[in-house]
């Protein structure tokens, strides 16, 4: 049993900015570890194009072998009508929509305007009906092309979103890291009290703000968390952004607080070393390095 929802990952975010190939098979294997561990919602991967984020070409492989997996939840992620078709074709169970909120990183990710994906996102959530979806919202409190993004502006596309559908999870991400917790708490409190417990946080650890920002946003009611064993990820349309916030640092601080994760301590530590053994892969987080760590419960 759990009081919250973890969401792994390290199989795409923490993957998509190496240079080299990751094989196919060390995906399967960090999916199996993590799954291991207990976690049991993952995006194992995401349908681009593979001229731009290559290392996500092999997203079918991994998908057919992570559907293997009881009870673990598959999202893929859909930045697209064509990656929608394709994620529908290949079975995944949920699909996670994504954009920016600011208009500079998404002409860089998406090389599109705001309102071109929009309309393309809004199109899909209407068709994928019965499917469960992710809307996320990239550089929502901070972006490196225009700096800190002023809250109520925010929270203005946060509401065009949440439009869209009545019972959508809306993930706000911190793409580059550098949200700060008083921040996020703000912006949330803000989004759950006009709209309910419908979100999630997607964090990076690039300025060390990582976990105080999961915990900033657990305490402004938020009980769906993005993160990546080992502590590896970026962007690579974000300049100077570094890994996703580490699963396994965030498990240790929500089982210190007495809230329950139903994830594995042993087995979540076999799957973090294993991501952070990725070559090309930048590992973070500090729980791994704390002595002693690994005989503790």
């Amino acid at each position: 049993m759990s009081d919250i929802s973890l969401s792994e990952v390290a199989p795409r975010d923490g993957l998509q900015s190496i240079a080299a190939m990751v094989p196919t098979e060390t995906k399967i294997a960090m999916v199996r570890a993590a799954h291991a561990a207990g976690i049991r919602r993952m995006e194992v991967g995401s349908f681009v194009s593979p001229r731009a984020i290559p290392q996500m070409s092999d997203t079918p492989d991994v998908l057919k072998a992570a559907k293997q997996l009881e009870g673990l939840e598959c999202t893929t992620l859909v930045p697209n009508r064509r990656g929608f078709e394709t994620a529908m074709a290949q079975g995944a169970d949920r699909l996670g929509l994504f954009m920016s909120v600011t208009e500079g990183h998404n002409q860089a990710n998406l090389n599109r305007s705001r309102a071109d994906s929009l309309a393309d996102l809004s199109a899909i959530v209407r068709e994928a009906r019965g499917t469960p979806i992710r809307f996320n919202l990239s550089c929502a409190f901070h972006c490196p092309f225009e700096g800190v993004v002023p809250e109520q502006d925010c929270l203005d596309f946060v509401e065009r979103v949440v439009a869209l559908d009545p019972e959508m999870e809306i993930s706000i991400c911190d793409t580059t890291g550098n949200a700060a917790p008083d921040q996020v708490k703000r912006v949330f409190e803000a989004a759950i009290n006009a709209w309910g417990k419908r979100f999630a946080f997607h964090g990076h650890d690039t300025y060390g703000m990582g976990v105080a920002n999961v915990y900033a946003a657990y305490t402004a009611g938020v009980r769906v968390f993005d993160a990546a064993s080992g502590g590896i990820g970026g962007c690579p349309f974000a300049p100077g952004a570094t890994g996703n916030v580490a699963m396994e640092d965030v498990v240790w601080m929500f089982q210190r607080m007495g809230v329950a994760t139903g994830v594995d301590w042993d087995g979540l530590l076999l799957a973090a070393d294993l991501a952070a053994s990725v070559p090309g892969a930048m590992p973070g987080g500090r729980l791994r390095g704390v002595p002693g760590v690994r005989a503790k419960h």
